[in-house]
């Protein structure tokens, strides 16, 4: 699928190139959507003061528009060319090619969006709960933006790699192996159920830590010999790492997410390389004893008096911490896994951990130009107050709690809408589920990842608006057209045709859905999708509302508008599956 922006896009500098040279071949063409005319090129404004600058002539914005349009290319896809106010260049594509691509569109696998020209081998860093916790609200977002990412990396052809960093070794280890002793251990591997609730297992093993003396001299000593490698504190070590993966799968399955347990490089996968990664830092001269611990002070980075910030590689005790393990992760993904692109989708608390911790990558040589790193920001999930989401008793607020009321309070929305009566008690429990897990989802992916945003049930459970219900009603409305005319969408092929307003802005949106897969993908902002498949409906509905199908006047427009129905619901359903919201076949 061409997509006219990127097109036009490489014409307009093209003519850049031909009317003022090829130095000139770089420039911003600055193509923007316009209220008057499909697209608009504001390059010649700041192009005039260019050249005035580097020719010390002064330029006449509109005299340079008209040199871009003396030497533009576009009579195979432009109708129109305009040049308004000071010098914006307008640009009103022809129908005949808009109703072109979109066959074309209709007729690839791929809907036109073709796989990277140099696919990259990319690691999604993404989930990461801590064993013997339960995931909460906080590893919502972490989880289902992770997944968006690596979804539409993948899509557009580049080579994923998922990996679910998961926290499962440390100083808690040593509590929860000694309460597990106290339980009784060989019946907890047997039977489960005395660590299901992990919540309530952590919570009794850190009350016993910080009341009895003689079970935390106990913890301590377990610590050690957890890392000391002893055989018996592994496989005790191991069942609560079992446990704790089964009740992640049962989360990761009920979300749609993608990650399985060979996605899982938990923070004890890099315990061997922890040494290895210190030592070289040491003899690089990079890391150095500062009070008592091994530091490196990245250049740059300094606190509220100015002093340099250290990041701490080796505690004054002798034991590694997150920095030490992040180090060696990315030594990992550049010496084994030979990564072109790291993708960390962490908090937005973790911001500065990890500017230093590349920072020191950098130093070391790990990271060189030729590989990105980059943390994808989240950000807080909040209440209806404004504040950080929790329960009304200001505890942390469980996932798996959270997503049950989300199908509940689907469920009561669901019934309150005109559907099928005659649905069994399975499938309307089917089709809830996707509902309420839907909404929470979209909920999420349609904000910029970075930003806060409030969790509101009663909106993202709506029907209406920029919501996930919203957008799953769309391609069951498309569905039940073709079934109402016992068509296949498949077999609906056109030709594609645009004579009305509404055919002509549904088939133009359609052809944007490149861009946005690239836009999403380059900046790892699964939002932008989220934005262009609430745009696709919108423009959709406006179509089904203006433009008869079954009932159009004739064959042609019949099977042109069937076409365009079959083009939409392919890309909504494509779209909403890279964000990994589930579409109901009916509802």
């Amino acid at each position: 699928m061409s997509d006219p922006q990127l097109l036009l896009a490489a014409r307009v500098q093209a003519a850049l190139a031909a009317a003022f040279g090829p130095e000139y071949a770089g420039a911003d063409p600055v193509i923007r959507p316009s209220q008057f005319a499909d697209l608009q090129s504001n390059a010649a404004l700041p192009l005039a003061k260019r050249l005035q600058a580097e020719r010390g002539e002064k330029q006449n914005p509109r005299a340079v528009a008209q040199e871009i349009v003396d030497h533009l290319d576009v009579a195979d896809l432009v109708a129109n060319v305009e040049i308004s106010g000071p010098g914006f260049i307008n640009l009103t594509l022809d129908d005949a090619w808009i109703a072109a691509e979109a066959q074309r569109a209709l007729a690839d696998d791929r809907l036109g969006v073709p796989a990277a020209e140099h696919p990259q081998r990319v690691v999604v860093e993404y989930s990461s709960p801590n064993v013997a916790k339960e995931m909460h609200v906080g590893h919502l977002r972490t989880t289902i933006v992770g997944d968006a990412i690596a979804r539409i990396l993948a899509f557009l052809g580049h080579d994923v790699i998922r990996d679910n960093h998961l926290g499962d070794w440390g100083t808690p280890f040593g509590m929860l192996i000694e309460h597990l002793l106290d339980v009784g251990v060989e019946a907890a591997a047997r039977d489960d159920s005395s660590v299901s609730d992990l919540t309530a297992f952590y919570q009794a093993a850190r009350a016993k830590f910080d009341g009895d003396p003689a079970f935390a001299d106990r913890a301590r000593a377990r610590v050690v010999s957890l890392q000391a490698g002893d055989a018996e504190t592994l496989r005790y070590w191991q069942i609560l790492v079992d446990v704790s993966k089964r009740y992640f799968n049962t989360v990761y399955r009920r979300l749609g997410v993608t990650l399985t347990d060979d996605d899982i490089k938990g923070e004890s996968f890099y315990n061997d390389a922890l040494a290895p990664t210190v030592r070289e830092l040491e003899d690089k001269g990079i890391a150095v004893v500062s009070d008592g611990a091994l530091c490196a002070f990245p250049p740059g980075f300094t606190g509220r008096e100015g002093d340099p910030l250290p990041v701490i590689i080796r505690k004054s005790d002798g034991g590694y911490n997150y920095s030490t393990t992040d180090l060696a992760t990315i030594r990992y993904r550049v010496d084994t896994e030979r990564v072109d692109r790291m993708v960390y989708v962490v908090g937005s608390a973790q911001a500065l951990h990890f500017q230093m911790v590349f920072a020191v990558a950098r130093m070391a040589g790990w990271l060189g130009d030729d590989i990105r790193a980059e943390h994808a920001q989240i950000g807080n999930v909040l209440g209806t107050d404004g504040k950080i989401l929790r329960t009304r008793a200001g505890g942390t607020v469980k996932l798996a709690e959270l997503l049950d009321e989300a199908v509940q309070r689907a469920g009561a929305a669901y019934d309150e809408t005109e559907h099928d009566p005659s649905f069994d008690a399975a499938t309307r429990a089917d089709i809830v589920e996707k509902v309420g897990i839907g909404a929470v989802k979209y909920a999420d992916l349609s904000v910029a990842r970075d930003s806060e945003y409030t969790f509101d049930f009663d909106r993202m459970i709506s029907f209406k608006g920029n919501t996930g219900p919203y957008l799953q009603y769309a391609a069951v409305r498309i569905r039940s057209i073709f079934r109402r005319g016992g068509v296949d969408p498949d077999s609906a092929t056109g030709p594609i045709a645009v004579g009305h307003p509404a055919e002509r802005a549904l088939a133009l949106r359609l052809l944007g859905f490149g861009a946005a897969l690239e836009q999403a993908g380059e900046k790892a902002e699964p939002h932008r999708l989220a934005n262009y498949v609430f745009d696709l409906a919108q423009d959709y509905t406006a179509f089904f509302e203006s433009c008869p199908v079954l009932k159009a006047p004739d064959d042609a427009t019949r099977r042109s508008r069937l076409a365009l129905c079959a083009a939409t619901l392919r890309t909504l359903v494509t779209g909403l599956n890279l964000l990994g919201v589930p579409t109901p076949e009916r509802m």
